[in-house]
């Protein structure tokens, strides 16, 4: 085991070594333990820093002979730093979340916060929300907590480093009765997250005066909660900046070197870029296999392609599709493979022609992806094996499309004979210079 690593539970896949590798070029193991082993790990000290993640930050906070006083007030240690044997510890998540928010513009001064979920990093988002000036802070859950009592008054309890803060609990079936007049919502809940990307935890249309939404979920880079609130035209971020950041204010403990908001912003575009995925949409037989491939053999990410994992789940070509059960079945079966192609991660997706003109088909695609526009002359498509370009003219339906498509995506892309090359360079540049823009 190298000196510093990330100690949880059920790990998974997690981009904790890819960032500290990127932010101070360091050795990062992942440390997945089962609870009876968690106590003589913190006895045999053999690490240098390690970060803590659920459900073990309650017994490093604990553990630790050196707590700083946000993670003291917390209730939760993050970060673990080895010195000489004696351990310190520390809440980078506290500094991680207010990056995130200050990031996308959110302010919590004289605000009234709603915190979705109870857990640990609600103790966190409430306490440096209070700091940061909030006006009210009601947490809410399934039950009200701490005593099953949602009548707490305002005055029962106060939250933050300084205490001075008001915090009440309370649960979702009150919202719409006690708590529309919300300014700001966090969510530290799992819904929304992979897998169920299609889950949102409330409905932001109970909240008129809304100033800000802050989702700590990162996988998907955008939840449903988050792009509705962008939607609504309401300033709105997951959680991959805070992820981004409390890593490095945790190397900062690790090194001793200190990280800038350029450096945050540097890994965090880096890890986006690696997450994220390339979406090519236009008018059938504008080349969007031919591109897509092409994109794969210069980026080594796989290819899924929607009409493909549609003849695949039905068994059979799309033309049987549409002459035995009609279009309106067919873009049902679209939509259902949109949605399993666009919760992936670091693809290119390869969409047919028609999946962009159904609302219900854009989050799918725009979750995870930066969405491409291929833009081909209407005499150089190719019509065979297309069933609604061969029944249709090609002129109304571009005519139908062609506005949708650009509203849609990041980037128009022209398509000409010849520049395949220039097309793929187009897109890769734009990617990686864009994406989280």
């Amino acid at each position: 085991m190298s000196s510093y690593g990330l100690l949880g539970e059920k790990l998974g896949h997690s981009f904790s070594p890819a960032i500290h590798k990127q932010l101070w070029d360091c050795d990062y193991d992942l440390i997945p333990l089962p609870r009876d082993q968690v106590d003589d790990f913190f006895r045999q000290r053999t690490f240098s820093g390690i970060n803590v993640t659920i459900p073990y930050k309650q017994v490093a906070c604990e553990t630790c002979e050196h707590v700083d006083t946000k993670a003291k007030a917390i209730g939760a240690v993050n970060t673990v730093v080895n010195q000489d044997g004696i351990l310190y510890g520390y809440n980078t998540d506290y500094d991680g979340f207010l990056y995130c928010a200050r990031r996308a513009g959110i302010d919590f001064a004289d605000k009234k916060v709603l915190i979705l979920g109870n857990g640990g990093t609600s103790l966190t988002a409430r306490n440096a929300v209070a700091d940061n000036g909030a006006r009210e802070i009601v947490v809410i859950s399934r039950s009200a907590a701490p005593s099953d009592n949602s009548e707490l008054s305002s005055a029962d309890l106060t939250v933050g480093i300084t205490r001075n803060c008001p915090l009440r609990f309370d649960t979702y079936d009150r919202l719409a009765a006690h708590h529309c007049d919300a300014e700001i919502i966090i969510n530290t809940t799992p819904v929304g997250m992979y897998p169920n990307n299609y889950a949102t935890p409330v409905d932001l249309t109970l909240f008129p005066h809304l100033s800000g939404v802050v989702d700590v979920i990162y996988n998907p880079g955008t939840t449903l909660l988050v792009h509705t609130a962008r939607s609504m035209n309401i300033p709105a971020t997951c959680g991959l900046p805070m992820l981004v950041a409390q890593a490095a204010y945790a190397a900062e403990y690790f090194s001793g070197r200190t990280f800038s908001d350029e450096d945050i912003e540097r890994v965090y575009k880096k890890v986006l870029a690696e997450t994220s995925n390339i979406v090519l949409i236009g008018m059938p037989g504008c080349g969007k296999t031919t591109v897509g491939k092409a994109l794969s053999e210069t980026l080594h990410r796989e290819v899924v392609d929607v009409d493909t994992l549609i003849v695949e789940r039905e068994g059979r070509p799309i033309p049987d599709i549409f002459a035995t059960d009609g279009e309106e079945y067919f873009r049902r079966c679209e939509t259902e493979a949109a949605k399993i192609a666009g919760a992936k991660t670091g693809v290119i997706i390869s969409c047919g022609g028609g999946l962009p003109t159904r609302g219900a088909n854009h989050f799918p695609m725009l979750q995870n992806g930066r969405i491409y526009y291929l833009d081909r002359n209407l005499e150089k498509l190719a019509t065979d094996g297309r069933p609604l370009s061969q029944q249709n003219k090609l002129t109304d339906m571009y005519a139908k499309r062609h506005p949708i498509y650009q509203s849609l995506c990041h980037r128009q892309i022209s398509v000409a004979e010849g520049n395949l090359p220039q097309m793929v360079n187009e897109i890769m540049e734009d990617f990686y210079e864009n994406i989280g823009d």
